[in-house]
C-alpha cells in the first residue's frame, strides 16, 4: 500500500494501463508537454512517446470524435476534458456517436472510451469551471458514469474503466485533487462497477453521496455524532450503474435519508436516489428523504460558492430534521 492523493493515484493508474496494454493511449489538450492541466498526465510523454500521449487542439468534440475513431480501429484510448463544463462542446459526440455505438451497430463496434473531466466547487475556478453535471450524462444509455471519492477507488474505478469494452465518463473531484489522501493498493486492484462503499457505519439516519459530497458528509456525520446521531455515509462509486439493491438495504437500515450533491436541486441525480429509495425501500422509512444541493441558479463567482455548494452545516440541519421527524 501506498499513500497517495487522488491526482497521484490516477496519474500511477494511467502509466500502469499505459505499460498493461499497448493499444492504450491518452489524448487532450496540453496532456503531453504540459502534462495536463492538473498535471494528471505528469510525466507520459517522456515515458510512452507522442504516439501514445497525444496533444489535441482545443476543440472537445474533435478530442471525442477522435477516440471514438481509435476505439472502432481497435485501440484504447483515454481521452481528458480539461473540466466537465467544457463537455458541452462535446455532448453531440459523446450521447449521440460515443454513447449508442455498440446498440447502434448491433454489437459490432465497442467503444473501450474513458473520458476523464475534473469537476466540482470549492477552488474558486470561473464559470463553466465547476458545474456537476452528471446528471446530464446518466440520460444517456450505453454510458457508465464513475465518481469516485477516494484515491484507492480513483485507481480502482479507473483500471476497470481503461478495461472496459464499453464508454465510461470519469468524473474527478476537483478540490479532492490534492487535498484528499489515502492508502492505494500497489498493482492491480480494480473496483467493480455497480458496488457502492459503505463509508461509515450508523443507526440512526443514511447520507448518500458521491465524489466530493463524500467528505461533506462525514464531516456531518462526525457533528451528528456530536449530538447523539449516529449516521452512515454512503458512496454510491457510480452512478451508471446504479447500486440499488445496496442502496436499498443502506436506507432501510436506519429507515432515514438525506442525499448529498453538488449539482442544482431540480432533476438532479438525487431525484433518482429518491426514487429509487421509495421503489425499493418505501415501507421502510420512518421519514420522507430530504436532498441537499445546490440551488437551481447558474454556478456563481467564486467568492460566493461557498453559499452554492451544500456544506456541512445544510448536511447537518437536514440530518438532523428527518431525524426528529415523525
Amino acid at each position: 500500500m501506498t499513500r497517495l492523493n487522488m491526482l497521484q493515484a490516477i496519474n500511477t493508474t494511467l502509466r500502469g494501463e499505459l505499460a498493461r496494454d499497448e493499444r492504450t493511449l491518452v489524448l487532450g489538450q496540453d496532456v503531453g508537454r504540459l502534462g495536463g492541466v492538473f498535471r494528471a498526465t505528469d510525466g507520459l510523454l517522456d515515458e510512452f512517446g507522442p504516439d501514445r500521449v497525444v496533444d489535441m487542439p482545443l476543440a472537445e468534440a474533435s478530442i471525442v470524435g477522435a477516440a471514438i475513431g481509435l476505439a472502432a480501429a481497435g485501440l484504447v484510448p483515454i481521452a481528458e476534458m480539461q473540466f466537465l463544463g467544457f463537455s458541452h462542446q462535446a455532448f453531440h459526440q459523446i450521447g449521440a456517436q460515443l454513447a449508442r455505438m455498440r446498440y447502434r451497430s448491433q454489437g459490432r463496434f465497442p467503444m473501450p472510451v474513458v473520458i476523464r473531466a475534473p469537476f466540482g466547487g470549492g477552488v474558486r475556478t470561473p464559470e463553466l469551471h465547476s458545474e456537476a453535471l452528471e446528471a446530464q450524462f446518466v440520460q444517456s444509455p450505453g454510458l457508465s458514469v464513475v465518481m469516485p471519492a477516494t484515491p484507492a477507488d480513483a485507481k480502482g474505478l479507473l483500471q476497470t474503466a481503461v478495461r472496459s469494452s464499453d464508454p465510461v465518463l470519469f468524473c474527478e473531484p476537483l478540490r479532492g485533487y490534492r487535498l484528499v489522501t489515502g492508502e492505494v493498493a500497489d498493482g492491480d486492484a480494480p473496483v467493480p462497477f455497480g458496488k457502492l462503499r459503505v463509508a461509515r457505519d450508523g443507526t440512526d439516519v443514511t447520507l448518500v453521496a458521491w465524489s466530493a459530497a463524500v467528505q461533506v458528509a462525514e464531516k456531518a456525520a462526525e457533528a451528528l455524532a456530536e449530538e447523539g446521531i449516529s449516521a452512515a455515509v454512503v458512496d454510491l462509486r457510480t452512478l451508471v450503474p446504479l447500486d440499488e439493491a445496496g442502496l436499498a438495504d443502506a436506507v432501510a437500515a436506519t429507515g432515514r435519508c438525506v442525499v448529498v450533491h453538488e449539482a442544482p436541486l431540480s432533476a438532479g441525480f438525487g431525484a433518482e436516489v429518491v426514487a429509487t429509495v421509495n421503489d425499493a425501500a418505501f415501507y421502510s422509512l420512518e421519514a420522507p428523504v430530504a436532498r441537499v444541493a445546490a440551488p437551481d441558479t447558474p454556478y456563481p463567482p467564486g467568492r460566493i460558492e461557498d453559499h452554492f455548494v451544500p456544506g456541512v452545516d445544510r448536511v447537518v440541519a437536514a440530518a438532523r430534521a428527518t431525524v426528529k421527524a415523525a
